[in-house]
């Protein structure tokens, strides 16, 4: 994939504005309670890490887990694989499972059955981009960045094959903006 012929989709400025309202929106929705902010790795770091800043909480911890259905391809493979879990016991307490993107949504029902069998007290995913026309399991986020039908993207933690995650704004193929 060539870097030049991809043009931004959703800006900096657009994606740390939208970042800031669902931060907001999150500490309303968990006020005077505690919550386990879940980073699903490796895609979602760079929204992780503005969204836990932009969540005004006091009593927010922060943990990790790592799954894949992509390897190195553009469409997901169909199979979800646990590669790194969480390092906390989440049981009675409020988990907000925060991913990258839902297409498929087999990611996404997978984490929340693998963590709603843990008995959370509640259990809230927040995604940067949901890709409805893709779905093949019903999941629905409880807060969404931006929406979009279809179309591949890179960039802010988004990869292709490994590559393209630094890039500050998200892209899309110039092809498919026409």
């Amino acid at each position: 994939m060539d870097i030049s012929r991809l043009v931004p989709l959703f800006t900096r400025e657009a994606i740390a504005a939208r970042v800031a309202e669902m931060g907001a929106q999150i500490a309303r929705d968990f006020h005077g309670e505690p919550l386990v902010a879940v980073c699903v790795l490796r895609g979602a770091f760079m929204f992780y890490a503005d969204l836990v800043r932009a969540i005004s909480k006091d009593d927010l911890y922060v943990d990790f887990l790592r799954v894949s259905s992509y390897g190195a391809a553009t469409e997901s493979s169909g199979q979800v694989k646990l590669h790194l879990d969480l390092s906390c016991d989440i049981e009675g307490k409020n988990v907000l499972i925060v991913e990258d993107v839902v297409d498929s949504g087999r990611s996404l029902r997978f984490l929340l059955d693998l963590l709603g069998a843990r008995k959370p007290k509640r259990l809230a995913c927040a995604v940067l981009v949901d890709k409805r026309a893709r779905r093949k399991v019903e999941v629905e986020p409880d807060y969404v960045g931006f929406a979009m039908d279809d179309g591949f993207i890179v960039g802010y933690g988004l990869d292709y094959a490994g590559k393209m995650r630094n890039l500050p704004e998200i892209r899309v193929p110039e092809q498919e903006l026409r």
